[in-house]
């Protein structure tokens, strides 16, 4: 495992920093210098560093990939297989730039959605005191470098008391080799409202490329949001991806994160319940093989009484593959009545895969409920035997219970035709599967 990685990396990447790093707004052209600034500061992590001992990202930086430079006109046709037909909205990103021509925007309920760069001229001053105020860039290199290339991004605004019933969809399409997109979203959810948005990151073919993506959100006082994120891309690309969401007085966060693709990555998501009563649901699965490597961190910070907090977080592990999932929940001196569960649940199917898995509990307040555990396990015998007693198959049953292990997590997506989608992802993946 490689040791050093060099800074040359960041410092390619600098000499391209954009012209459109200059804006009229001077809070932006403040943020944009801030986290220039950090990134040369800032060295790209290596094992050596404990958050990233299980990960190492220097494949990432032989090659040091730029923006690109121009896109391909894509058809309608040619990506209309990954719509959400329950989504009224639609915003489509090509390798990080937006593409107004496939996006579709239904603001009939007064919501504001569109692309950053745009809507900057005209909600300057609803933007400006959130963008880049929960995902801390002071030392997170990944950040840094998507907040100092920030231009194009998602923003969604949902005003008070406005329910969104059909979801938001982001759809970012990676299509081109050796280039980085810098996704960014942002989604404001103003007291009582309701919104379902879903990040979708995938590949129009196999090839290596850089996603770093930032995602904040701020739920306000009993507002309600859920979280879902894809992560599709081609097994040779790298995807890192931050997020952050801030959550209000008796608000509400619903998050599941599935990863599939991408030859490395690697999944940062912070929650804090920073007001009295605030609620969230954090579910995650990982599903790699051959030698694909999925690093999920997530950090829950309870820092008001009362806040409530369910996380399940589950790998499928095949091949010579590697999850790695640290989960942490902190609860602050003053989050009295905290209630918190934390379960990390994997499944190895060869002896080559292998799993690294840590929940943390660091508890400051002594009136708490809080609970965490791991298994780390292979297929039941027990359980391949009662099936095939049943007439099934050796690799019937074993694909069977995977599917089941999975499925587990899918079946709490709401949304009928992105459930669709992902299992028969994962009964593909299984039947696929070796024994």
């Amino acid at each position: 495992m490689s040791e050093v990685v060099s800074n040359h990396y960041l410092e390619d990447l600098l000499k391209t920093y954009p012209k459109h790093s200059t804006s009229a707004l001077p809070w932006l052209s403040q943020l944009r210098t801030e986290a220039v600034d950090r990134v040369s500061a800032l060295k790209m992590p290596t094992t050596h560093d404990e958050e990233w001992r299980f990960t190492d990202i220097s494949p990432l930086t032989e090659v040091p990939f730029q923006v690109a430079q121009t896109i391909p006109q894509l058809q309608p046709a040619e990506i209309k297989h990954h719509y959400l037909q329950e989504a009224a909205t639609r915003l489509v990103f090509i390798d990080g730039q937006y593409a107004s021509a496939l996006s579709a925007i239904n603001n009939d309920s007064g919501i504001i959605v569109g692309n950053l760069s745009t809507l900057l001229t005209s909600y300057s001053a609803e933007i400006a005191p959130h963008l880049g105020r929960y995902a801390s860039f002071n030392d997170n290199i990944f950040a840094a470098l998507n907040t100092a290339f920030l231009h194009d991004g998602a923003v969604i605004i949902v005003p008070k008391n406005i329910s969104i019933a059909p979801p938001i969809h982001l759809l970012f399409i990676a299509t081109q080799k050796e280039v980085t997109s810098y996704p960014r979203c942002l989604i404001i959810a103003e007291p009582g409202s309701h919104v379902t948005v879903v990040e979708d990151y995938i590949a129009q073919q196999e090839v290596a490329y850089v996603t770093n993506s930032v995602t904040e959100v701020r739920v306000a006082d009993n507002a309600h949001v859920n979280h879902i994120r894809l992560q599709r891309d081609s097994h040779q690309a790298f995807h890192i991806a931050n997020c952050t969401a801030t959550l209000a007085h008796a608000s509400n966060f619903q998050s599941i994160n599935v990863a599939l693709g991408a030859r490395i990555s690697r999944c940062n998501l912070n929650v804090q319940l920073a007001s009295e009563g605030a609620e969230c649901t954090v579910n995650g699965l990982a599903l790699i093989n051959k030698r694909q490597l999925a690093d999920t961190h997530t950090f829950i910070d309870h820092i008001k009484p009362n806040g409530t907090s369910r996380q399940l977080h589950k790998c499928i592990v095949d091949g010579a593959s590697h999850a790695v999932f640290n989960g942490k929940i902190m609860v602050q001196p003053n989050a009295q009545k905290t209630d918190s569960t934390q379960t990390s649940r994997n499944l190895l199917l060869t002896g080559q895969a292998q799993v690294d898995t840590k929940p943390q509990l660091e508890i400051f307040a002594d009136d708490v409920k809080c609970a965490h555990g791991a298994t780390v396990g292979q297929l039941d015998p027990e359980e391949i035997f009662y099936l095939k007693s049943r007439g099934l198959s050796e690799l019937a049953a074993r694909n069977l219970l995977t599917y089941a292990f999975g499925a587990e997590i899918i079946n709490r997506i709401p949304i009928i035709s992105l459930r669709n989608q992902l299992e028969k992802a994962v009964l593909e993946y299984t039947q696929s599967a070796e024994p």
